[in-house]
């Protein structure tokens, strides 16, 4: 049963929920000017696990067919035979009910949205069957993550949150665009639509940098609009360097980093923004 967890673990990348984690904490956070109760905390994280693993679980079950084509991704649980596509169904529908029933425990609007939350996780795996614009459609469904954890606080949409909540999309979107570099030749081949193959590596370069320049900016805004103290601005700075950092790493003709600057970097990213935002509300 241990192997057999793990087993679907590594299908929905859970290592991968330290991205949106820390940033539907810091909404909660910002939400309630403090640690929010513990039930709700709880029901956040379920919700946020589940969803997470109902969302990923079909971006897997939708690109089987083209997983199994592309060398890097062919040796993932389903195309590999690992994982039957009958029981990850199984998984998505459990995952897609506990995130249902979580969104009930927290509030009624938010079990409202959760419909909306789980078109976003069945549209995004095929937006890049069309669009070069599928990064930014899992931004804005990485982005509930902040705005259903203020929802689940105040019970209401505010403009307040919006600001953390286009943050994340940009931020998500560039450093999407960066991973997307590592298939620029399978994705021509098979018709697979991303910016890199649309604009080129360097171009694509370029516009994630300006992505998470945005992103920067929106955090900036998002401390005036909640009137952060000096701790919050000194996250920003740090946060501001792992940005600088990561696309260091980065080169159009030098991708051997790519791993480094996607999931070490986000995550110190995502986690500095809660930890200092923690850190001022309590200051």
């Amino acid at each position: 049963m241990i192997k057999r967890l793990a087993l679907y673990l590594r299908m929905i990348k859970f290592s991968h929920s330290i991205f949106a984690l820390p940033f539907a904490f810091t909404a909660a956070l910002l939400a309630s000017q403090g640690v929010p109760e513990l039930r709700k905390l709880l029901w956040i994280t379920v919700a946020m696990v589940s969803g997470r693993s109902a969302a990923m679980g079909l971006n897997r079950v939708i690109d089987r067919e083209i997983d199994a084509k592309n060398p890097r991704t062919a040796n993932r649980e389903i195309p590999a035979g690992k994982i039957k596509t009958t029981e990850a169904w199984l998984f998505i529908i459990i995952s897609s009910g506990v995130f249902v029933f979580s969104a009930y425990m927290l509030n009624p609007l938010c079990l409202e949205l959760s419909p909306l939350a789980i078109a976003f996780f069945v549209i995004y795996p095929y937006t890049k069957r069309f669009t070069w614009l599928c990064h930014l459609v899992l931004g804005v469904a990485i982005a509930g993550a902040p705005l259903g954890a203020w929802i689940a606080i105040k019970g209401e949409v505010s403009g307040k949150i919006l600001f953390l909540c286009l943050a994340v999309v940009f931020w998500l979107s560039g450093f999407d665009i960066l991973y997307a570099l590592q298939d620029v030749e399978f994705d021509s081949a098979y018709g697979i639509f991303s910016i890199p193959r649309r604009f080129g590596v360097r171009r694509a370069i370029q516009m994630a940098r300006l992505f998470h320049t945005i992103t920067w900016l929106l955090l900036l805004v998002t401390a005036r609009v909640f009137d952060m103290g000096v701790a919050f601005y000194v996250g920003l700075l740090i946060v501001g360097a792992l940005l600088v950092y990561e696309h260091s790493l980065v080169k159009e003709d030098d991708l051997s980093k790519l791993d480094i600057a996607f999931f070490n970097m986000n995550g110190y990213i995502s986690v500095a923004v809660f930890s200092f935002t923690l850190i001022d509300l309590y200051l």
